[in-house]
């Protein structure tokens, strides 16, 4: 229904109060929601934050720091157990291997125990070494008190070289069966029995028959030579060197001229300073120094074979007896009382690689292997330094043999020289 008559205000269709009335009771229901709210942040901060959520979670961050701290020094146990443990494995390890590294090994005591006296050895044939030469020397120079002194011959007084020698043949190394017999009257001073031959001698007289030409016995076959030049006692090896040098070496000597040949002048030579027999004896010594050249190879092996020292016998013959040589005079024939320098490098350089052990030993730990081959490293060196001196000596026989076979030439060279030379004086 519309019009002016029937129309009215929403607010009196509604039969709700008045607007005024309306809006009293908007700022009532306005007030009381604020209040509401205020009651309930008031509550929720003082009540439920402040009075249960915040100590509870304090509670809990002080738990939850104290359980962390906790857990932190229980990582750091763990931490420290840990680095505990691998230190203490690490410092086991490291005991193995010095254990391993460090425990004896009997083959390293092998060569260390066969070198003990190789050095002492080595200088000890180095010197025998230098006095034979002197003898040999002397020998041929005719020193006094030497078995040349006298010449070849000698003479009516004194026995010369040649005659010693026979008679030290005759008495030391002639062998009655010799030439069918017939050096029997030599050997014997007996014309030779008839019929069945009896015994040629003792077993000691046997042995040295005739080592003073076989280089095979005298010097090759033994290990050891009871050779010690450094003292006065005469021994068997070294007269039997002696003999085989003088039939090697300088089989004649030269004549001794005598002390007024030699300085007397002649005036038939161009060079007034020297006489004829000077010149001659000047010769004769280039002939000594070449001999002595050629001679240096035997006498180097007699001092390398010569009497060492005793320092390392008794392991040296334990390992011959575990190659299973068990003879105690083949023994001794081999390396005699004192070991040379020849002896003990026989042992380290061949000989105990001839022994299986020296194999099975090798089944080893790592250090104790690398020891030993650098032990045999070192053994090869010396071994090396041997075979070069005995290079040396070789070349030096090999230029004395060239310096010979030019000899001839050289001579007839020097010989036109000097014939130019007295030319042309002549024509001045």
């Amino acid at each position: 229904m519309s019009g002016p008559a029937h129309a009215c205000s929403c607010w009196s269709c509604a039969g709700v109060p008045s607007k005024q009335e309306w809006e009293q009771t908007i700022q009532v229901l306005v007030e009381h929601v604020d209040k509401e709210f205020e009651a309930q942040r008031l509550w929720m901060i003082n009540v439920l934050f402040e009075d249960n959520i915040l100590p509870a979670m304090m509670l809990m961050t002080e738990q939850f720091t104290t359980v962390a701290m906790q857990q932190v020094g229980i990582f750091g146990s763990f931490f420290d157990a840990k680095h505990q443990l691998e230190t203490q494995r690490i410092l086991q390890n490291l005991q193995i291997e010095a254990h391993k590294d460090y425990h004896p090994s009997i083959g390293m005591c092998e060569f260390g125990s066969s070198v003990r006296s190789l050095a002492a050895s080595e200088r000890k044939g180095e010197i025998n070494t230098l006095a034979f030469s002197k003898r040999a020397l002397d020998r041929q120079l005719g020193a006094s008190y030497s078995p040349g002194m006298f010449g070849t011959a000698g003479n009516k007084d004194s026995w010369g070289d040649k005659k010693s020698r026979i008679e030290q043949f005759k008495t030391t190394y002639c062998d009655p069966y010799d030439q069918n017999t017939a050096l029997w009257i030599m050997c014997k001073n007996q014309p030779t029995p008839p019929g069945t031959l009896p015994p040629s001698g003792s077993p000691d007289e046997i042995k040295r028959y005739n080592k003073d030409i076989d280089y095979s016995r005298t010097i090759e076959f033994p290990w050891t030579l009871d050779v010690d030049f450094t003292d006065t006692t005469k021994t068997e090896d070294e007269e039997d060197i002696f003999a085989l040098a003088a039939y090697l070496y300088s089989h004649n000597v030269f004549a001794r001229p005598s002390p007024e040949l030699l300085g007397t002048p002649s005036d038939n030579r161009v060079d007034s300073d020297l006489t004829d027999l000077q010149q001659a004896y000047l010769d004769m010594r280039a002939i000594v120094a070449k001999r002595g050249v050629a001679e240096n190879s035997y006498q180097a092996i007699v001092g390398l074979k010569s009497s060492g020292f005793s320092g390392s016998r008794e392991y040296m013959v334990a390992l011959l007896n575990d190659l299973g040589l068990t003879d105690t005079a083949e023994i001794d024939a081999l390396m005699g009382e004192n070991p040379s320098y020849y002896a003990q490098m026989e042992i380290l350089t061949k000989k105990i690689y001839q022994n299986p052990t020296f194999y099975t030993n090798l089944y080893d730990k790592p250090a104790n292997v690398t020891r030993k081959m650098v032990s045999m490293q070192a053994i090869g060196l010396m071994q090396k330094f041997d075979l070069f001196e005995s290079y040396l000596r070789s070349a030096a026989s090999l230029s004395i043999l060239l310096e010979l076979a030019v000899a001839d030439a050289q001579k007839e060279l020097e010989d036109r020289v000097l014939g130019l030379e007295s030319n042309t004086r002549r024509a001045d």
